[in-house]
């Protein structure tokens, strides 16, 4: 399966993220901060298929993470998760950049299909919010 690197600060929140990408069969690495997720991108010579990343950490945040990891290895694909609305939007200015951006809480159902669409390319649904619907 995928080779995936978790940046997440929320021990409970990176545990489960990493316990289910394991359930699937992925091979997860796990950083508390984007500054020690970019020393291991940098170490493994970004060796990952995807990173998923927290937006909101401390050191480095997931955006300035994504921007070097999106610098440094153009291929890999990468996934932002946040809990918070004005994050959410920084993000909307890396949309070359960022395959999508999970907003938190999210199940254990969304956080696979999530995943599985990223690694397989597969195009982003987009939600339209005055329908409630997808395009």
């Amino acid at each position: 399966m995928a080779r995936i690197l978790i940046a997440e600060d929320d021990d409970n929140v990176r545990r489960f993220v990493s316990a289910a990408m394991e359930i699937q069969g992925h091979d997860i690495i796990e950083a508390e901060d984007g500054g020690l997720a970019a020393e291991i991108l940098e170490a493994e010579q970004g060796g990952f298929d995807l990173l998923l990343s927290d937006i909101k950490m401390p050191v480095m945040d997931g955006i300035g993470l994504a921007l070097d990891a999106g610098a440094r290895f153009p291929d890999m694909t990468i996934v932002l998760m946040t809990g918070f609305a004005d994050q959410r939007e920084r993000a909307h200015g890396l949309d070359q950049l960022v395959y999508d951006v999970i907003s938190k809480p999210f199940s254990l159902d969304q956080l696979l299909t999530k995943v599985d669409d990223a690694l397989n390319d597969r195009p982003v649904e987009i939600v339209s919010l005055a329908q409630g619907s997808a395009l």
